[in-house]
């Protein structure tokens, strides 16, 4: 235990004592419960005599912020504890001006709902952990027995082989290590991009309904961001502002209407984007479970004037909590964008890479993900056919992905999005994605397959009460 004692004259030594510990038991330092030092120890440490910590722990005792049991020694009693007030004078630093973003809600912030219906949230259930306890394990043992030394910005070189070789077979991309840059995500390989790329003031499109993290974080950057609508044919070309420096797009399964950027929307954009200045950034959202047809090629196949940055992620076919994305870019980037990862945060976990590797090459992750894209898919159908009986909405069409999206036809979603919250289904409002339509947004990842039933008909009820 640290206390603070300043120098005193002689005769108030127990005074300073009993003070500093009063103090760091009402501010909280000392928690409840908080077993202190023996007098003797304390005393040491302090550099005081053994009966001014005695005569203080008594003074303690007795005014009840402290406690003495027989044999088990002095504890902090169960005190409120009261935080130092802070005023603008005592606290002056504040963020640069213009930045007014906070923090947003995580899945992880709560308990979980009865009926989770959030988007974003893959079944950990289907994960297969014991497996990837033992890679991981394995590489840690191996890492152990090396030298600590720093690894390269762009990450481990057998993930950046294997990531290549999944893209060649998951998605038809052409694509070789020297490609790749491994992130902690999709959002930090867009904030990679914004570093290298853009400057305060430039202009960045987004869809029109969109992600919002990617909308948030380009605004954070200081950009001019402008939504762009989506039609039944992906984003409209059209619609792109002539000035834009970047535009990110989630061709493969848009957020959050789930359709399909068609072929021709495709050759369009990147007809577009040859003639001017401008990146486009393809997220490949969920893309790695297909209910139906066979994906369209994505952008970065078609793309032959080396405008695209592919991102992807390893967060919904593996775990959130895993971290970790990458980067597809062409090569007058890679330096580039190494450097901005380094100077951010370094690099990622080594031992961690290189078990994602074998997990990658020894055909793990594409036998998880055709298991649990078979789980995901009967939820799907199930979501599908419970929504297909209530005439108030509009299934879109969606063949990918987590989540589904349902337009409300006439009336306003946020009283039944209230209303079915209230008895634990947890749906989403279609509003919260920057859209005209009112409509609402259904996860299935995350939800118990046993409670879609009964989830979609307490939503069923809320939807003819309060539409």
């Amino acid at each position: 235990m640290d206390l603070v004692i300043e120098a005193f004259p002689a005769g108030e030594k127990t005074v300073r004592v009993y003070r500093a510990l009063r103090e760091a038991i009402v501010d909280g330092r000392l928690p409840v419960g908080h077993r202190l030092p023996a007098t003797r120890a304390l005393a040491a440490d302090l550099g005081v005599s053994r009966g001014s910590v005695a005569t203080a722990y008594e003074r303690l005792v007795a005014e009840g912020y402290l406690t003495s049991k027989v044999g088990a020694g002095t504890f902090v009693a169960a005190v409120p504890a009261s935080k130092p007030s802070r005023t603008a004078a005592a606290d002056p630093l504040r963020p640069r001006r213009g930045w007014t973003i906070e923090p947003a809600p995580t899945s992880g912030n709560d308990p979980a709902p009865r009926y989770d219906f959030r988007t974003g949230i893959p079944d950990t259930r289907l994960f297969p952990f014991d497996t990837w306890r033992r890679l991981v394990a394995a590489e840690m043992r191996q890492g152990a027995n090396s030298p600590g030394t720093y690894a390269a910005p762009e990450g481990h070189p057998a993930l950046r082989s294997a990531i290549a070789r999944y893209l060649g077979y998951a998605r038809s991309v052409r694509a070789t290590a020297d490609d790749v840059v491994v992130t902690n995500g999709t959002q930090h390989g867009l904030d990679l991009i914004g570093r290298v790329l853009l400057r305060p003031g430039d202009v960045v499109a987004v869809e029109d309904p969109g992600y919002p993290p990617a909308r948030r974080l380009f605004e954070a950057l200081g950009c001019r961001v402008v939504g762009v609508p989506v039609d039944e044919e992906g984003l409209v070309v059209a619609a792109l502002p002539s000035a834009a420096r970047l535009v990110y797009a989630t061709p493969s399964h848009q957020f959050p209407l789930g359709r399909p950027m068609s072929l021709g929307r495709r050759r369009e954009l990147l007809d577009w984007a040859a003639r001017r200045p401008v990146a486009i950034v393809e997220d490949d959202y969920d893309s790695e479970f297909r209910f139906s047809a066979r994906p369209l090629e994505p952008l970065v196949s078609l793309d032959s004037a080396g405008r695209v940055l592919y991102a992807g992620t390893f967060s919904k076919s593996m775990l959130p909590a895993l971290r970790t994305g990458f980067l597809l870019l062409p090569p007058g980037l890679r330096s580039a964008i190494a450097a901005a990862r380094q100077l951010s945060d370094g690099y990622g976990s080594p031992p961690l890479q290189a078990a994602l590797a074998r997990f990658i090459d020894e055909g793990l992750l594409a036998r998880h993900v055709r298991r649990a894209g078979r789980e995901y898919a009967r939820r799907h159908a199930a979501i599908v056919s419970a929504l297909s009986k209530m005439p108030d909405v509009e299934v879109m069409p969606s063949a990918a992905g987590l989540h589904l999206t349902a337009i409300l036809r006439t009336g306003r979603a946020a009283p039944v999005v209230a209303a079915a919250n209230a008895r634990g289904v947890a749906v989403e409002n279609l509003s919260s994605y920057a859209t005209s339509h009112a409509g609402f947004v259904f996860g299935f990842g995350a939800v118990d397959p046993s409670l879609i039933a009964e989830g979609m008909a307490i939503f069923a009820e809320a939807l003819d009460r309060h539409a």
